[in-house]
């Protein structure tokens, strides 16, 4: 998805005085309709590293260190980012696992596997209506789902979650750090609960890492009917740690 999944949490935040942007990914621009009817030249060789180096940019032009708030590998850009001493606060919602963090789980195979096929050469990610549903929405229905496709999907390159394994997804679980947030969904396909628990648990307490699991959520937490719940405990501890 890109920073279109993104708007109704921009919207909530405005509400409640604070000001968000949600940049999109290199390789992202656009509606995700446009997107998928004409996939960017160049996105089967973006990387998980250059997605971090991408914020990295953002983040060194910014007055003030922000709240920082991300999604599946997402999330794992704001571990990484938070790793390396850029924001205040990060959030990090059902994360991809870092380099070293791995689960036996059978679901968490059928969902990922076909995204970093290595038999698929550097061919984008071409998302259907059908693996959207049991890799995102699978505690939604079909219709609910297609109408969630069509409005958020977009191309994905295989090298970003394939580059996660190496050393550019990896995480210093000893290092000081900003405090973090990790919320997952206890129905999560793609990422299961158990696997963020195990990450949670590998920092080695040089700073705040906060945990909070959601009920009958997917993978399409931040986006599925309750999505609001998610965000306003988001927000709420964010201010709680920003004083």
């Amino acid at each position: 998805m890109n920073g279109a999944s993104w708007e109704p949490w921009i919207e909530r935040a405005k509400a409640r005085g604070v000001e968000s942007t949600a940049p999109s990914w290199p390789f992202h621009h656009g509606t995700p309709a446009e997107l998928r009817a004409n996939v960017p030249a160049g996105l089967g060789m973006l990387t998980f590293g250059a997605v971090v180096d991408h914020f990295k940019g953002i983040l060194k032009g910014l007055p003030t260190p922000p709240v920082l708030i991300g999604h599946s590998i997402g999330g794992l850009v704001v571990q990484k980012l938070v790793n390396e001493g850029f924001g205040a606060l990060g959030v990090a919602i059902s994360p991809a696992p870092p380099q070293g963090i791995f689960t036996l789980d059978p679901t968490f195979f059928k969902a990922n596997f076909p995204h970093i096929n290595p038999f698929a050469g550097n061919k984008p990610v071409i998302m259907t209506p059908e693996r959207f549903q049991y890799t995102f929405c699978n505690t939604m229905s079909a219709a609910d789902s297609n109408a969630a496709f069509d409005t958020y999907v977009t191309p994905e390159s295989r090298n970003v979650p394939r580059s996660t394994l190496t050393k550019q997804g990896h995480i210093d679980f000893a290092r000081a750090h900003a405090p973090l947030l990790v919320i997952a969904g206890d129905s999560d396909h793609l990422v299961p609960q158990p696997l963020i628990e195990k990450e949670v648990k590998a920092y080695a307490g040089t700073g705040v890492v906060d945990f909070k699991a959601f009920p009958h959520r997917s993978h399409f937490i931040c986006n599925q009917e309750g999505w609001e719940e998610v965000a306003d405990f988001a927000f709420d501890w964010a201010e709680k740690h920003a004083g």
